[in-house]
């Protein structure tokens, strides 16, 4: 027993030392600190955006195209007469949905609007992974802007209507 735990420890040790060295290769990069001033996207989902994107989002050329690779823009399913009918992608990059998803998740634990937004959802009748789903591909639209721009993100308090 003493044995497992020592070789745990020195797997955690190993462990810390690959995400320290990830992250420091991550900082290097140009887009770090608009990735990182996106709430809930620490280094580690970071560095996995950019892993799952080559490094270079702007290969994707639009928003639409980033989302539907990373499997959350719907896809039509029209057959015939039918029309209007959309459904989830079999094809996608599970790794860069993995990457929004995660983020859309800490965001509604840690940000009022997030959780405003699902709740939302929810209250329009979507289920918790279609609100989740939702708000992820609003975080590639806000993500996207924010890389193109090369601006950093900035929590703005809602502007109150004039009385």
């Amino acid at each position: 027993m003493h044995t497992l735990t020592k070789e745990a420890t020195a797997l955690n040790q190993q462990v810390a030392e690959t995400d320290k060295r990830i992250e420091a290769r991550f900082r290097e990069h140009p887009d770090f600190a608009v990735i990182t001033s996106f709430s809930s996207m620490g280094p580690n989902l970071g560095a996995e955006l950019l892993t799952a994107t080559s490094g270079d989002m702007a290969a994707f050329g639009t928003t639409d195209r980033l989302a539907g690779f990373r499997g959350v823009a719907p896809v039509p399913r029209d057959s015939g007469r039918n029309s209007g009918n959309l459904r989830r992608p079999k094809r996608y990059n599970r790794r860069l949905q993995r990457v929004f998803y995660t983020s859309a998740l800490f965001s509604i634990r840690h940000r009022e609007e997030s959780r405003r937004f699902c709740d939302r959802k929810r209250a329009e009748g979507k289920l918790h992974t279609q609100a989740v789903l939702t708000l992820a591909r609003r975080r590639v639209n806000v993500l996207w802007t924010l890389r193109r721009d090369g601006q950093c993100y900035e929590n703005k308090p809602p502007i109150a209507p004039a009385a």
